[in-house]
């Protein structure tokens, strides 16, 4: 596939998750809730992850802002569930190499459609926006 069509492609995954959000709305009873916002560009979430035994049980946003940042919060929510804690903030580390414009293993990680964020790296200013989501997951889990 040319860097062309991918390209395209990864715009459409982007689309796709900010005008048809994953995973968007509140955790039924309780959960570990994070309040994050972007004062640089105006980005704000609301991250709630239910977690129990280690595993990330259940995971919503609420929020508004860019879609590339709606559009992360919507890929990660759905990447981390079902994951033990610990492999899902490798992914965010992962995820933060990714921005960073390191190497990774999307498919040994099985970040799926995070993937189609890989070309926001190229845009420095836009790298906040599309972390927003994954900073509000490591800073809940460390305040937990």
């Amino acid at each position: 596939m040319s860097f062309s069509n991918l390209d395209t492609l990864y715009r459409q995954v982007i689309m796709d998750h900010y005008k048809n959000p994953r995973n968007r709305g509140s955790v039924d009873g309780d959960a570990l809730t994070v309040d994050m916002n972007n004062p640089t560009c105006g980005d704000r979430i609301q991250l709630q992850l239910q977690l129990e035994d280690g595993i990330v049980q259940d995971a919503k946003f609420n929020g508004e802002g860019c879609s590339i940042s709606m559009s992360s919060a919507s890929m990660m929510t759905q990447a981390i569930k079902g994951k033990k804690l610990d492999d899902a903030l490798k992914m965010s580390k992962a995820f933060s190499d990714m921005m960073l414009g390191e190497d990774v293993d999307t498919e040994e990680m099985d970040m799926g459609d995070v993937e189609a964020l890989q070309g926001v790296s190229q845009f420095p200013a836009r790298i906040k926006c599309a972390t927003l989501a994954w900073k509000a997951m490591e800073k809940g889990v460390k305040e937990e």
